[in-house]
């Protein structure tokens, strides 16, 4: 295997599992040494044996939790302890809160908002100046295709966050290009993995048909090229790409409706 990225540095978070678990066997095959950083620290020390011992990189092991306002700042000071740089960061860490917004309470918000959205601003600020300064960087927010069509009840903020990836993606791209630095928002759908087990929407999502789910892999696999090509945005799999072109183009007083009559399948309130 041609090691053309030998001796760069990749940082996945949520990288436990699912997408995250994903893309850090993309990375470390591509010849990429691994951070890995998630909360449970016994898998990802079996994940981080496995990619070392198959690849031959090396992987480095942070544990810590996101929703800490403490842990984006914690975790680059722990790179840098042992001196490492960041040459690719993937934002991936992410979950739901189901419920209506009201019968939740504050705390819960406010943490899935500093995992999903300041943690994700805070890490990126930290590394790229560092991308810029060595004129070589990837970046890569996963998203999701709920950002791209109508909200429904449930699960309030989720959607509204992942939105806020794709235009912070698209904005970062622009201001990124001229220094070698790519920056790409990842759009699945209906992923396996843990996700739906966390949310308690296992029941409801497995009565969707097989043709609407994707694998970890695949969308790692895309997203991958996609920043390596230096893409702002990448929607994962033909019937989510054409859903995501339907919103756009169809009347959104229809979109929302149909979204709202679907939203039982998918959705906890």
């Amino acid at each position: 295997m041609q090691r053309t990225n030998k001796g760069r540095v990749a940082l996945v978070t949520g990288a436990s599992a699912g997408i995250g678990r994903a893309f850090a066997e993309v990375l470390a095959r591509e010849g990429f040494d691994v951070i890995l950083t998630a909360r449970r620290t016994d898998r990802l020390e079996a994940i981080a044996q496995g990619l070392s011992q198959q690849f031959a990189v090396a992987v480095h092991v942070l544990p810590d939790d996101l929703a800490d306002a403490h842990a984006p700042s914690r975790l680059v000071e722990a790179i840098v302890a042992r001196g490492l740089t960041v040459d690719v960061l993937v934002n991936n860490a992410g979950y739901g809160v189901p419920g209506s917004y009201a019968d939740t309470t504050w705390a819960q918000q406010r943490d899935f908002l500093q995992v999903m959205v300041t943690a994700v601003s805070e890490l990126t600020h930290l590394v790229l100046p560092g991308m810029i300064e060595r004129r070589w960087g990837r970046i890569v927010n996963v998203a999701s295709l709920a950002a791209l069509v109508p909200g429904v009840a449930g699960h309030t903020l989720y959607a509204a966050s992942k939105a806020f990836l794709v235009r912070f993606s698209e904005s970062l791209s622009l201001e990124g290009a001229p220094h070698g630095v790519h920056v790409t928002a990842v759009c699945p759908g209906f992923t396996r993995s843990e996700f739906h087990d966390v949310t308690g929407t296992r029941a409801q999502v497995d009565e969707l048909p097989r043709f609407m789910w994707l694998e970890a892999a695949t969308v790692a696999e895309e997203g991958y090229a996609a920043v390596m090509h230096g893409a702002p945005v990448v929607v994962n799999g033909r019937i989510n790409r054409g859903l995501a072109l339907a919103s756009r183009l169809l009347p959104q007083r229809l979109v929302r409706g149909l979204m709202r009559r679907n939203a039982a399948k998918f959705r906890k309130v």
